[in-house]
């Protein structure tokens, strides 16, 4: 007896996340492939009216996954929807499931636990037969740069989710921007920030496993005041500068856990520093221009959702943590 092959669709912007959940799939699981890499060139795929199962991230460029499942019911489109993404956040999860989606798996997706919601939800039963996986195209090799930007991606997600947690609010994040700058391009972009109009920075350097680089949280000074406000209850009298020291330890602290998690290090971190008080940008660029020749620089955008409240995280690598972590993420990548 013939059986009749499902077709998935995979949407997310990162190929190492596609390759990922390709990976993670069952595979004795009788389905066609189809991969999309943002929102928009999945809803065309969706209209075609050809697709059964779709597992969709949340973070992506031009057309998000809360903007999909939006115009999946908008449209009147049928399709299941499992969410597969770095954004733990409870209000994530919640949202995702007001929109229509039937189930939330965390990055990177576990195996096993795919497996187990695909039979829950019904779309998956185990055959006596041995049937081939339909696959789509598989990327036979991964860039670093989409290779390190889905990890931080991943560890940004549960940065959020303490922070969301902690306060009582729901963070947007964005993609994440993962770059290799020269020092002369790096000191220009740094000394632009530090001209820029009234920020602020704490700084606070890390190491492990020979990884090492410096982590900075810049805020607009007009927005410090709102953030302190929020998370004043905490204290009575919480002062801005401990706010500042305080997000600082909560982000810097979980987004690289996350990454270290990830790669199989350790980071210790050093105490935080708010620069312009006993460092400059320009001092930092200094102590640092021996193991800066090449600079993997890592720029995330948090915004608070209801609050004018927007800062940004900046995580800068030396130039030798490039080749540690391109071999620790050699496995991904291929």
């Amino acid at each position: 007896m013939r059986m009749t092959v499902s077709t998935l669709l995979i949407c997310d912007d990162s190929n190492m996340a596609r390759k990922q959940l390709l990976r993670a799939l069952p595979a004795d699981w009788p389905v066609a492939i189809v991969q999309a890499a943002n929102g928009m060139e999945a809803m065309a795929v969706l209209r075609q009216g050809q697709v059964d199962v779709m597992l969709l991230d949340l973070t992506m460029p031009e057309m998000d996954g809360y903007q999909v499942l939006a115009a999946l019911q908008a449209e009147g489109l049928s399709c299941k929807v499992i969410v597969v993404s770095g954004d733990v956040q409870e209000q994530a999860r919640q949202r995702v499931m007001q929109l229509g989606a039937l189930d939330f798996v965390q990055k990177p997706a576990d195996p096993d636990l795919l497996e187990q919601t695909l039979k829950r939800l019904g779309l998956f039963k185990k055959n006596s037969g041995n049937l081939a996986l339909c696959m789509g195209q598989d990327e036979s090799s991964i860039s670093f740069v989409d290779a390190f930007r889905e990890v931080v991606n991943v560890a940004m997600g549960r940065a959020a989710a303490l922070l969301a947690k902690l306060l009582g609010v729901f963070v947007q994040l964005p993609v994440p921007n993962v770059s290799l700058f020269e020092v002369g391009e790096l000191h220009m972009a740094l000394a632009d920030a530090q001209r820029g109009d009234g920020l602020t920075a704490v700084c606070q350097g890390f190491i492990g496993g020979g990884i090492a680089g410096e982590a900075l949280l810049i805020f607009h000074d007009s927005q410090v005041g709102e953030m302190a406000r929020l998370m004043s209850g905490f204290s009575s009298e919480y002062s801005e500068m401990e706010m500042l020291l305080d997000l600082s330890t909560v982000l810097i602290g979980a987004c690289l856990n996350g990454i270290a998690e990830q790669v199989d290090v350790q980071f210790s971190l050093s105490h935080p520093t708010v620069l312009g008080e006993h460092a400059s940008i320009e001092e930092l660029i200094k102590f640092n221009r021996p193991r800066w020749k090449t600079t993997l620089a890592v720029e995330i955008s948090y915004s608070i959702e209801g609050h004018h409240i927007h800062f940004d995280l900046l995580l800068l690598f030396t130039e030798d943590s490039v080749s540690l972590l391109s071999n620790k993420l050699a496995y991904l990548m291929n």
